[in-house]
């Protein structure tokens, strides 16, 4: 891929988020359904692939204390606009609050498991008023609007480039040669805009302490318990900053995080980190914007294989790109970070996801905090060897190993998972 592409990329993959991705994928697709239809509807019917249903099942909503598909379904009836994006919820208030909670309380919403589709990110909503109907589908990418029709809308139907498009971007495909050397020498001008990703996600973790979000892992890591037992350290600081972010987005805070590859979480995961050991290391600024590229694009780049969603937690994905971008900061080359990389893949392949909740940041802190110790081995040039698990001299073959157990071999636990999630007594 030429620079150009590869800017582009994280551009389109980079990019603000209010409240967990997968319900507000799903208020997205509402809004684009009820603009179609031109008016508020009378019944909205919504179905979905099972691991959009896993992902948005415990998660908080931002504005509205809540947790769930339902509110989220009638804010994006109520105050959803297309235009918004990832930040569909930021309208809601109070009024619109009262009014969604009418909405499902007069069983206007009707929510399953798609039959249409084996894609692992799939949202199909229909919306009917006065004799009319109107219909969306948004796959395989958070905003990707693949059909849309009604009585205010010209038809949109692309569900035949699905293929098409897959072909393509298994032919771009990075390595983390490529990833490495374009976050190290392209002009820093050029990538200047991902300082973009530091500032939000400082933000939502400074924000976070001013209330008292999810379990509170965050906060907890700076009381004198969380001294006592991890010291006030670089490492400690890390894992406060990081999980403090994840805490109030999965608590449902009305903070705006940015993202990478529709979560997140994993936008916090890849950024934090980074920042947080650049800032108590003295790095210099360009060093910094170079580490948060490097760990961007390598999530990135390990989630063309993966797929958006999958039984693999996405933080195994995001802080494989932190410990990069740790290692680059430690002085770390080309052949350290594919150390990195490989120590990672080692200690957290396998972790599952049970869909987004607040307990997520415990995740994020387990990754995280291998992270740092992948690094550390790294530089020091320790890696795990090709005669252990899933590991192989070629890194980009070791990741790939990773990504088909996620997305190929964990297919049952997928499934085991959410029967587990929806038959809780």
């Amino acid at each position: 891929m030429e620079n150009s592409q590869i800017i582009e990329l994280i551009k389109r993959e980079v990019v603000p988020a209010v409240g967990c991705t997968e319900p507000a994928a799903v208020a997205l697709c509402v809004a684009y359904a009820v603009e179609a239809l031109g008016c508020r509807p009378e019944n909205v019917d919504v179905r979905l692939s099972a691991n959009v249903l896993k992902n948005a099942m415990g998660v908080g909503i931002p504005g509205t204390g809540m947790t769930g598909l339902p509110i989220a379904v009638a804010l994006g009836v109520l105050v959803g606009k297309s235009s918004y994006g990832l930040e569909v919820f930021k309208d809601c208030n109070p009024a619109a609050l009262a009014e969604a909670k009418r909405f499902i309380a007069e069983k206007r919403i009707s929510i399953g498991l798609t039959t249409e589709s084996d894609e692992m990110l799939y949202i199909d909503v229909r919306c009917s008023a006065g004799g009319q109907e109107s219909r969306a589908i948004i796959a395989r990418e958070h905003t990707r609007l693949l059909y849309q029709e009604g009585p205010c809308v010209p038809l949109t139907d692309l569900r035949g480039s699905l293929e098409a498009s897959a072909e393509e971007e298994q032919q771009e495909e990075l390595t983390l040669r490529r990833v490495y050397e374009f976050a190290t020498t392209v002009p820093l001008e050029d990538i200047e805009f991902i300082n973009e990703a530091r500032k939000l996600n400082e933000a939502a973790s400074e924000a976070a302490m001013e209330g008292n979000y999810g379990h509170e892992l965050g906060k907890t890591l700076t009381r004198p318990m969380g001294k006592g037992i991890f010291g006030d350290t670089i490492f400690s600081h890390i894992l406060s900053a990081t999980s403090n972010a994840c805490d109030a987005r999965m608590a449902g805070a009305m903070i705006p995080v940015m993202s990478n590859s529709g979560s997140g979480n994993q936008g916090i995961a890849a950024t934090m980190p980074v920042v947080v050991f650049a800032r108590e290391n003295h790095n210099t600024d360009e060093e910094l914007t170079r580490a948060l590229v490097l760990s961007h694009l390598t999530a990135i780049y390990i989630k063309q294989s993966l797929g958006r969603l999958s039984a693999l937690c996405g933080c195994v994905v995001a802080s494989t790109g932190s410990s990069c971008g740790i290692t680059y900061l430690m002085g770390g080359g080309y052949e350290q970070v594919a150390m990195s990389v490989k120590n990672m893949i080692a200690n957290l392949a396998g972790m599952v996801c049970d869909g987004a909740k607040p307990s997520c940041a415990l995740k994020v802190s387990s990754g995280v905090s291998t992270a740092v110790l992948s690094a550390m081995l790294a530089v020091q040039n320790h890696s795990v060897s090709c005669y252990e698990g899933l590991i192989e001299d070629d890194v980009d073959r070791c990741i790939h190993n990773m990504t088909r157990l996620g997305s190929v071999g964990m297919r049952e636990t997928d499934k085991m998972v959410l029967d587990i999630m929806t038959h809780k007594k």
